[in-house]
């Protein structure tokens, strides 16, 4: 490798690496109710602080959210990398497989005909954050696991792509439904969820969360050849003794479960597994997963810390959804490659 290639994502590497904690920090000591930078700092090295409830508001809901952006960010950035490494597709997310439709499915039937919706279960006991993430658990590995069969039948990948697509259409279908024959209450609820929140995860919640992800992460690392290999086209993996239908389900099988994690507890979020990996790509200018797939995971990670940091920004006046935030970062991205998609080469 070229020594100016070497020095440049080292660089990038460096920087990305310093801005992360950077930014965790702001988003502890930074939010919709001002606590002086003192007593966030008080509270961070276990001294007492003034007031009991800036302690539980930097400890219970601030430092749980930021881990939960980082592990989330980097998550959907690693599982955007592999779809568009699987499918040849620069365009492919975590979404595209319908897994997090299959999430989307089952929270709305929580929210919608069990938290407030249909035949009156107006119950609230029913429709709390409990129960959304395990009807969103449910319903992405329900999906994922009709994913794999289909993947262990049908060997040509751009068909298991159309599949996928299909699945997804049919949830949103069934979502449609629910929504028609819910309740206001219900279908304003739903249509909360739907915007993201990295607030999902209670500290009680944290080490589940975290271990989960790690899980999925390090099976992400351990395809880093098989992804190289893809590269070069399912022909030529063969070719070198690469089994095709066995890797292409454990890639499958981790960026269903990173997904169905990530959109369990934060809901859907947008444009950040399709859009890092891009950002990645064109910072290194390497197709090399060696490089991309650790350097994925700093900028997902960096990239949600950012997003979660700008939600707050209006303060006393609220917080704004996440979705609206990550969309206006990423989607220029998107419209950027697709303009320039002719000089641009990825897969090579």
């Amino acid at each position: 490798m070229d020594g100016r290639i070497k020095t440049n994502f080292r660089r990038i590497y460096l920087l990305t690496g310093l801005a992360i904690p950077v930014v965790f920090l702001l988003c502890l000591f930074w939010g919709s109710v001002r606590i002086p930078a003192e007593a966030v700092f008080q509270v961070l090295t276990g001294q007492e602080v003034e007031r009991p409830a800036w302690e539980y508001i930097v400890i219970h809901s601030r430092l749980p959210q930021a881990i939960t952006a980082l592990l989330a960010g980097a998550g959907l950035a690693v599982c955007g990398l592999m779809m568009q490494t699987l499918f040849h597709n620069p365009l492919a997310d975590p979404s595209i497989l319908g897994i997090s439709s299959g999430a989307n499915l089952g929270a709305a039937l929580v929210l919608l005909s069990l938290g407030g919706g249909i035949g009156s279960f107006g119950s609230t006991s029913f429709g709390g954050q409990i129960s959304v993430v395990m009807g969103a658990l449910i319903g992405s590995f329900f999906i994922l696991s009709l994913i794999i069969w289909f993947s262990a039948k049908i060997k040509n990948t751009i068909m298991l792509l159309i599949i996928g697509v299909m699945i997804g259409y049919l949830t949103s279908s069934a979502i449609s439904i629910l929504n028609f024959l819910s309740s206001a209450q219900g279908v304003q609820s739903f249509v909360l969820w739907g915007f993201g929140d990295f607030s999902g995860v209670s500290l009680k919640q944290v080490p589940f969360f975290s271990i989960s992800m790690m899980i999925g992460l390090m099976l992400a690392f351990s395809q880093i050849k098989m992804l190289d290999a893809f590269l070069l086209g399912e022909s030529y993996a063969k070719n070198l003794g690469v089994h095709i239908v066995t890797h292409r389900i454990v890639i499958l099988i981790c960026t269903g479960l990173l997904t169905a994690i990530v959109t369990s507890f934060c809901g859907p979020i947008a444009f950040i597994g399709l859009a890092v990996p891009h950002v990645a790509r064109l910072s290194v200018k390497t197709s090399n997963h060696r490089i991309l797939m650790p350097l994925c995971l700093l900028m997902g990670g960096l990239s949600a810390l950012l997003c979660n940091l700008i939600c707050i920004l209006p303060g006393t006046k609220g917080i704004l959804p996440l979705n609206a935030i990550t969309s206006l970062m990423g989607a220029p991205i998107i419209l950027y490659v697709i303009l320039n998609q002719k000089k641009i080469q990825y897969f090579q």
